[in-house]
């Protein structure tokens, strides 16, 4: 029964629910592998030097700042992450080394940036009959050392754009693999429907006014608050749904806010789906994984790039205007103009295209896994 490693981090999220979604579809399809989810950070923990010093690791940090929405000067912090990533790469290899030793894999699956040419390395030291994968699980990379690298592999790609990056980097066409988009939960492709107006209703909204979902991502963001308070002023009818994720805080706060218009707000829930049901479009930052959620429920997407943007995710904002699957802002600040539009016709066009698109990736990708076992190493 071949081993297959699925290597995560918990940064964000988005790399973990990948990870967990692809492994529950392997199980689906009862195929002979044994899969085990691999979480980075665990075994590169004696390098974490902040974790030392300040008592919080990369990992805890990265979800701080994105809870706090200090993601200003985010582009210029990640030649300093890569300088201590480089500076720590010897002990990075050995570390994945032992780790591997213990148990080897016979195929190596990164759903993570970043490390991935330790990660390969170690891999070649301890067994190098063993084919490694890489996942792109944001729409495109964002170059240097971020998701491609120039060592011989496989890639997985999600948009044309990646492909293209690959291919320019040196990789072989038979090396790089296609995919209709990003890894979803497979609770996305098998969602019950449901009486839009009763459960709209059930929620304490309203059944007939348009509806925007708020998501942003596992740990919510402040900007939720001014959001809610601009379109409760721009003269329109309409209510929305507010995720928060595993921020109580900010849910709390949201609770308290006196409006006018239909809120209904939300901490974790497993039940994104059906929120996505009841809404008319989506409101959040151009996070690959909510994004593309929203996309597979036919939601037309609003979202905002600038300097407070992550840099590896202000291409996917791009490619929402590109492909006119929604709007692109440079600050929320404009958001009352943007729903307007929606709600004064654009809502339709966007709409189908985004039925247009057929997301399969999860999918996809275990028949592609299967090539890989099959060919074995490259290079």
């Amino acid at each position: 029964m071949p081993k297959i490693d699925f290597l995560y981090f918990n940064a964000g999220g988005g790399h973990r629910a990948a990870a967990t979604a692809l492994q529950s579809v392997v199980a689906s399809q009862n195929r002979p592998w044994r899969v085990r989810l691999v979480n980075l950070n665990d075994i590169l923990l004696p390098t974490d030097i902040l974790k030392k010093t300040l008592g919080l690791g990369l990992e805890d940090i990265y979800n701080l700042l994105l809870r706090k929405g200090w993601t200003l000067g985010s582009k210029q912090l990640v030649p300093v992450m890569h300088l201590l990533i480089r500076a720590f790469h010897r002990r990075q290899i050995e570390l994945i080394s032992e780790f591997w030793r213990r148990d080897t894999p016979d195929l190596v699956v990164s759903l993570i940036p970043n490390f991935n040419r330790a990660v390969f390395e170690a891999l070649r030291r301890v067994t190098p009959q063993s084919p490694y994968v890489t996942i792109l699980t944001d729409i495109a990379d964002y170059p240097p050392h971020f998701w491609i690298e120039r060592q011989p592999q496989y890639l997985v790609c999600g948009s044309a754009k990646a492909v293209e990056q690959a291919r320019a980097m040196g990789h072989p066409d038979h090396a790089i693999f296609r995919t209709s988009g990003m890894i979803l939960r497979p609770t996305f492709y098998n969602v019950p429907p449901i009486d839009v107006p009763a459960g709209r209703a059930a929620a304490g909204l309203q059944a007939d006014l348009p509806t925007g979902l708020v998501l942003f991502g596992g740990h919510g963001s402040p900007q939720m608050l001014d959001i809610a308070r601009r379109l409760d002023g721009c003269g329109r009818r309409l209510q929305l749904i507010m995720l928060c994720g595993h921020n109580e805080k900010l849910a709390a706060r949201l609770r308290e806010l006196k409006l006018s218009i239909p809120l209904h707000v939300e901490s974790f829930t497993s039940e994104v789906p059906l929120f996505m049901q009841m809404a008319d479009f989506f409101i959040g930052k151009p996070g690959p994984g909510s994004i593309s959620e929203a996309l597979a429920m036919g939601l037309p997407v609003v979202v905002e790039s600038n300097a407070w943007t992550l840099p590896q995710e202000r291409y996917n904002a791009e490619w929402i205007a590109e492909n006119k699957l929604g709007i692109q802002l440079k600050s929320f600040r404009q958001i009352a103009a943007a729903v307007t539009r929606l709600l004064d016709g654009e809502m339709a066009e966007f709409r189908q295209k985004a039925a247009a698109l057929h997301n399969q990736a999860v999918f996809e990708i275990p028949p592609i896994l299967e090539t890989v076992l099959d060919r074995g190493p490259l290079g």
